[in-house]
């Protein structure tokens, strides 16, 4: 259609490029590159080149967390060799200034009791502090002596800052089960909230929920309870872990889940 002769072309042109230049527009930009300073005919005779390398190939690939304890066929078979490869294999912790203390105890205990760690004046023998005084009370009380105890840490040495979460990303958790299966304890006892992932268990749901542990080959009845160090100083969480013992020895859930 024709436009009426009161506006010609070049007006309106020029007045939707005045529109446009006092809303701030001033420059026309395309989202594809462009040689503007080249000879477009020179440009257009030379071949475009394929990049000589991709984007995701500058992208330096993402390096693996080393394994705790290294390759699963490494792992001792034996709890005596076990106890004794916990002491020196090199890839179980990065070092620290507290020395590494072994597990004690005998294959096929009534009960195995695990902790987060060393207590940090430990030397010679698992749990020998406060902590320990306080296990010990209880053991005595449950009418347990120690032969009938093993006492385990997850971590070899005293390690106040411990990233739980890269620990359980490098594969903790399958030690962990390995050592378990070679104690084969009737019962296990866990104190510390940090071990829960270790065991496959969300901590948000509550430790009573987690009834017991998986390792290979089977599975061990499990009681799960605050971290010594929290029970030392609280005697409510003392006197709830008493009851939740008791009801747990003298029900037969224990003996349901061992079967």
């Amino acid at each position: 259609m024709d436009k009426p002769a009161s506006h010609p072309l070049a007006s309106d042109i020029a007045a939707v490029l005045d529109w446009w230049r006092e809303a701030g527009v001033d420059a026309v930009f395309r989202d594809d590159p462009h040689a503007w300073l080249t000879d477009p005919d020179a440009a257009a005779e030379e071949p475009i080149e394929a990049p000589q390398r991709r984007i995701a190939d500058e992208v330096p690939p993402i390096a693996l967390e080393p394994t705790i304890g290294g390759p699963r066929e490494s792992w001792p078979t034996d709890l005596a060799a076990f106890q004794r490869w916990w002491l020196a294999e090199p890839s179980l912790d990065e070092g620290g200034l507290s020395p590494r203390i072994a597990p004690a105890g005998e294959a096929g205990a009534d009960l195995m009791v695990l902790v987060a760690m060393p207590e940090e004046m430990d030397r010679e023998t698992l749990l020998s502090g406060p902590h320990g005084k306080l296990l010990d009370g209880f053991l005595r009380a449950a009418g347990l002596p120690g032969e009938k105890v093993y006492k385990a840490a997850v971590l070899p040495r005293h390690t106040p800052l411990a990233d739980w979460a890269q620990i359980e990303r490098q594969g903790m958790g399958e030690l962990l089960a390995h050592h378990v299966a070679l104690v084969r304890p009737k019962r296990l006892l866990v104190f510390g909230r940090n071990i829960l992932p270790l065991c496959g268990h969300d901590p948000a749901q509550g430790a009573q929920k987690l009834r017991s542990f998986n390792h290979e080959g089977g599975r061990v009845p499990s009681l799960f309870a605050a971290g010594l160090e929290r029970l030392l100083g609280n005697g409510q969480l003392r006197a709830r872990l008493w009851q939740h013992w008791l009801d747990w020895t003298e029900s037969d859930t224990w003996r349901e889940a061992d079967g």
